[in-house]
């Protein structure tokens, strides 16, 4: 279980003057990897500047880790204030980024290790997710001292395993966009009478669908957390669990008198289902072995057909859409808080650098510095943990106290139950016999 180092600096030694020499007179590095998230280049333009102001020189590397390698030298930039300076409210990555790692194969670690060397750098900045962190973990280990390594957690999907509270950055703005994406969503949904399946992403968590679904006021959400063992994150359920979750919502909408909803699916859900049970019903795609992995299931369009065909054959026809956001979320420019938060992180990466930090993430824990040591995210050794949605917490049972979905209620106060049966052609006996094993995923929200 990840347990933070949660005692902050005192705020003097934040802006003290560094020991001794800088980095031993070498160079600083940064990179980004994984996927784009909203304030890279605020966390580079950050940390050069902060950089170059205590006379370090500043390198930038290109696409991540895939040029060091490869021992390609020439695919580095130098940064100063001139050429990063206000170019924290843009998005995308000025330095690119890239999912290559060297973990996993010695030449390849070495390699960039040499490289890094070869390019005269003593300490680095590492930008990205559980991925990379896993990754800036093994090379500090590998360089048994020979470079310092700090790292910057990014994600939008916000699930690394940081505190309690604390948010990779990126994520506020990608719900940001995400939600003004379903608010469109839902009101061509009310012009059109029709659903949307809205897919974000999330392959091992649904915080950033629920935090769409939750700002926007979707008609339901579902995250896989809903269906996992809380302590492994594992398990599955029945295919129908899922489709009749939404087919439940569509129904209970028609009982209020509307034909139309939103509902924002994780894309993590897949991770929940049996997909042999799932092939018997969808023609899911195979790898050239004919094996089936749920990061390749189109888990909208699966869904909308299942959902679809559930309801015809109740005599309740239903257009559906299915629709996935993500690309357009990771590139976005950063919204205010992600400027800031990001430039700190940026500001606070190089600080701890300069001051002799050599394998630690960068926090801010009550707006204080406080670094994690890298060992504490390498978890089983093989990869970062990852944080999950608390089901049990007070901010995920509001979400679902708001969900047009079939609760307790439904199933045992008859007028509910007698509303519901109407709009899906039903008498109250068949709509508990078609839908009462949906009671086990009912949620005692406040």
């Amino acid at each position: 279980m990840l347990v933070p180092h949660t005692r902050p600096m005192h705020a003097n030694l934040l802006h003290s003057s560094p020991p001794g020499p800088l980095l031993g007179g070498k160079k600083l590095a940064i990179l980004a990897a994984g996927g784009p998230a909203p304030g890279i280049n605020a966390v580079v333009g950050a940390a050069t500047i902060r950089g170059c102001l205590s006379g370090i020189e500043v390198l930038g590397i290109k696409d991540g880790f895939r040029h060091l390698m490869r021992g390609e030298l020439r695919e580095t930039r130098p940064l100063g204030i001139g050429n990063t300076s206000g170019m924290h409210s843009r998005g995308g990555s000025f330095l690119g980024v890239s999912r290559g790692s060297p973990v996993g194969d010695p030449a390849a670690m070495e390699q960039t290790l040499r490289s890094l060397e070869a390019l005269d750098v003593g300490g680095l900045i590492t930008i990205g997710g559980n991925g990379t962190a896993f990754v800036a973990a093994k090379l500090a280990e590998a360089a048994e001292g020979r470079l310092a390594v700090v790292h910057v957690p990014k994600t939008i999907d916000n699930d690394m395993a940081l505190p309690d509270g604390v948010d990779s950055f990126g994520f506020q703005t990608a719900r940001h966009v995400g939600v003004n994406l379903v608010e469109n969503l839902m009101v061509d949904a009310r012009t059109t009478g029709r659903w949307y399946f809205v897919v974000a992403q999330g392959r091992k968590a649904g915080h950033l669908a629920l935090a769409v679904g939750k700002a926007a006021g979707a008609s339901v959400t579902l995250i896989p957390e809903e269906f996992q063992d809380a302590a492994t994150g594992r398990g599955t359920v029945p295919l129908a669990a899922i489709v009749d979750t939404l087919a439940g919502a569509i129904l209970k909408r028609l009982a209020h008198g509307r034909p139309d909803g939103v509902a924002v699916i994780a894309e993590g859900i897949s991770e929940v289902l049996d997909l042999e049970e799932l092939s018997c019903h969808a023609d899911l795609p195979r790898d050239a072995q004919g094996n089936l992995a749920n990061a390749q299931i189109p888990v909208g369009d699966v869904l909308r057909n299942l959902v679809a065909r559930r309801l015809k054959g109740l005599g309740v026809p239903t257009t559906i859409v299915a629709k996935e956001i993500g690309y357009e979320l990771r590139c976005a420019d950063p919204i205010p808080f992600d400027m800031e938060y990001s430039r700190d992180l940026g500001y606070l990466a190089a600080y701890a650098l300069l001051h002799g930090h050599r394998s630690v993430v960068v926090s801010l824990q009550g707006g204080r510095f406080t670094p994690i040591p890298l060992a504490e995210l390498l978890g089983d050794g093989v990869a970062s943990p990852v944080r999950r949605v608390d089901i049990t917490a007070d901010r995920y049972r509001i979400a679902w106290a708001y969900m047009l979905r079939m609760k307790r209620a439904d199933f045992d106060e008859p007028e509910a139950t007698a509303e519901i049966a109407a709009a899906a052609k039903l008498t109250p006996e068949q709509l508990l016999a078609e839908f009462g094993h949906l009671r086990r995923y009912v949620v005692d929200a406040h």
